[in-house]
């Protein structure tokens, strides 16, 4: 197909689509979903985020077809954008939420870091056990001290960390196992 004839064929479904025609929606789909996917794959480097945004970015098309002007753009430019501006957007999500994440984090090692340059007699009445225990985190690599810190500190779940850190379940379940398996051996070692 030509791209006057794509052209066309995708402006007539998006003014199907602006009348609610959910038959239109898939077909516009079909047309194009695999040049918008590896664009916001492109954007995102990941396969997961870069299936949630292509789904947001239907679902505007669904609710603003009515908003798109033939005379600005091409259709497949105009929902290309789309694309663009919710990959950027789920970026910029992302990284709000860890840096959030990181904040506490940092609060949280900047206190127990005070521990350690606390004069003698403060740290003669510090437990022992708590002295150990930040020796034994900070051995741990940081992905797996932070999340072993959140879980635990924060009392969040394997799965409210899996969301606030877009992170794959299982990665965040076993990076919290191997952590709590390598701080039992190190604590063992003063116990």
């Amino acid at each position: 197909m030509s791209a006057p004839q794509l052209d066309q064929e995708l402006m007539e479904l998006l003014d199907r689509i602006a009348a609610h025609e959910e038959l239109a929606l898939k077909c516009l789909y079909d047309l194009t979903s695999s040049r918008l996917y590896g664009l916001a794959l492109r954007i995102l480097g990941h396969k997961d985020w870069a299936e949630d945004v292509l789904q947001e970015s239907y679902l505007h098309v669904w609710r603003g077809a009515g908003d798109y002007r033939a005379s600005l753009s091409p259709p497949l430019a105009w929902l290309g954008l789309v694309v663009r501006s919710r990959s950027l957007d789920f970026l910029r999500r992302r990284r709000a939420e860890r840096l959030h994440l990181h904040e506490d984090f940092d609060e949280m090692q900047t206190s127990l870091a005070d521990l350690g340059e606390q004069g003698p007699q403060q740290l003669a009445e510090a437990s022992e056990q708590a002295l150990v225990l930040q020796q034994c985190l900070q051995r741990l690599e940081q992905r797996q001290r932070e999340l072993v810190s959140l879980s635990y500190l924060r009392d969040l779940s394997h799965s409210e960390l899996a969301v606030q850190l877009q992170l794959p379940l299982g990665t965040v379940k076993t990076w919290i196992r191997r952590g709590l398996e390598q701080l039992r051996q190190c604590m063992a070692r003063y116990v």
